[in-house]
């Protein structure tokens, strides 16, 4: 009884199953680093949410067995770059592409790896020599947190004075934010915005070959079309009308994202990935610095000064390595700075440049529409001319029809079997010579008649302008 009444056990997976899983779970990653190197990297999904702290709702508009239409993301760690069939995952020091066995992803993977790789090396002499300079100008210590000789020079500045100016007291003036713009006028483009316009350069230069490519086969088309109406020639236009709406709306939604990536100065200071990094370490080695400091300290308010010493400095070297615009409050007695302009002038000139571009290639494909419009209004023309004549020849026919009919009923009264005179045999050649001249003046007369009828009738329709 045990033995019948006992449970089938449940039979584990083979290990091929959990091998495939696993190998689904996984996906092959071209990381390109900022220095230009290359590889590839079987991570899972939940690893490269957590390398680039993106969701997992980001992750599936890179799926390439999904359809995404185009979008640029800004996030905390990381831009989302979805145009086309270039996809990427863009953080501060390196980039993610899924798809980089595609054919028509391998030149963006070669342009990108030149574009980072040159960059990068002059980003790093622009960098050395910006601080050098800033260094000499300003005599802004390595060390963003004064030292406690310093604090207690400049106390001792504040009592004898009553002042605290940056020549009397121990802690040097900041650099002038003319020097630090210069700085940033001077320094490359950080590394997320060099694959940022990579992405943007190549997917502008796909839909710019495919309309190019459009308009060379659409143009000579078209003017055949209106030469010739056949089957052939609508068909072939019938094709570039869907690749013309299909490549348009492509080309809008590319547009449409820059515009609304333009038109929000939040979302484009988001995505400063490298000026979040280095203010994160700069605040970073500041609390650091602070709470080795703090162990000298008795005072509380002491650890106050310093916190507020301290968190006032990385502002102002976040502010500096930005090249914001800062305004001091001319009625506050510390010179406390109040209004901050996040500086977004250098990604807002890179999207400007990609979306005149694209708007540019929009405008083409506008004109080639209105191009197949006119064709098509020229065609229904023809056509309908075409109907008119068609129309016309109709009417012709029909009108000679009638007259035709009416030269029957003719023929029909003389065929009836009754008996006349005119019917009697003749007898003479008199009679007989009588006889044909009035079959002959009757055969004439009925055509002559239908005749002058279908004339009065044509010349009737046209006086009234039902036919041409």
């Amino acid at each position: 009884m045990d033995a019948h009444h006992a449970r089938p056990q449940a039979v584990p997976p083979p290990g091929g199953t959990r091998r495939k899983a696993a190998a689904a779970a996984t996906r092959e990653w071209l990381v390109v680093s900022s220095s230009g190197g290359a590889c590839l990297e079987e991570v899972g999904k939940y690893q490269v949410m957590a390398r680039t702290g993106l969701p997992a709702r980001d992750l599936r508009v890179l799926d390439p067995h999904l359809s995404y239409p185009s979008s640029i993301l800004g996030r905390e760690r990381a831009i989302v770059v979805n145009l086309e069939r270039f996809r990427a995952v863009i953080t501060a020091q390196e980039v993610l592409i899924p798809n980089s066995k595609d054919p028509v992803v391998a030149p963006f993977v070669r342009e990108l790896q030149a574009r980072v790789s040159d960059s990068s090396e002059a980003n790093q002499a622009c960098d050395i020599d910006g601080e050098a300079l800033m260094k000499e100008a300003s005599g802004w210590p390595s060390s963003v947190v004064p030292s406690t000789g310093q604090k207690d020079a400049s106390e001792a500045s504040k009592q004898n004075n009553g002042i605290s100016t940056g020549e009397n007291s121990g802690v040097p003036a900041p650099p002038p934010l003319a020097l630090c713009k210069d700085h940033s006028m001077k320094k490359v483009l950080p590394f997320e915005f060099r694959a940022l316009e990579v992405c943007l350069e190549s997917a502008c230069r796909c839909l710019e070959a495919e309309t190019l490519t459009l308009e060379q086969e659409a143009y000579p088309a078209l003017d055949e079309l209106t030469s010739k109406i056949s089957t052939l020639n609508l068909e072939r236009v019938r094709q570039i009308k869907s690749r013309l709406v299909a490549i348009s709306g492509r080309v809008q939604k590319v547009r449409d994202e820059l515009e609304h990536l333009l038109d929000d100065d939040m979302d484009m200071a988001e995505m400063y990935l490298t000026e979040k990094l280095m203010s994160q370490r700069l605040a970073e080695s500041s609390l650091s610095r602070v709470h080795e400091n703090g162990h000298d300290h008795e005072d509380d308010n002491d650890d106050d000064n310093d916190d507020d010493d301290v968190t006032e400095e990385s502002r102002l070297g976040h502010l500096f390595l930005r090249g914001e615009d800062i305004q001091s409050d001319p009625g506050s007695s510390n010179g406390s700075f109040t209004a901050i302009k996040p500086n977004i002038e250098e990604l807002e000139m890179l999207l400007e440049a990609y979306f005149v571009q694209i708007d540019g290639t929009l405008n083409k494909l506008s004109h080639l529409r209105e191009y197949v419009d006119d064709t098509e209004d020229y065609i229904n023309i023809m056509l309908d001319d075409k109907q008119n004549q068609l129309l016309q020849m109709g009417v012709m026919l029909s009108t000679a029809t009638v007259v035709i009919t009416a030269g029957v009923v003719v023929v029909g009264l003389f065929g009836m079997n009754i008996g006349i005179s005119l019917y009697n045999t003749p007898t003479t050649p008199e009679e007989v010579r009588k006889s044909d001249m009035e079959f002959w003046a009757t055969t004439f007369g009925t055509i002559g008649g239908c005749v002058i009828l279908y004339i009065l009738a044509i010349g009737w329709g046209k006086k009234s302008g039902l036919l041409q």
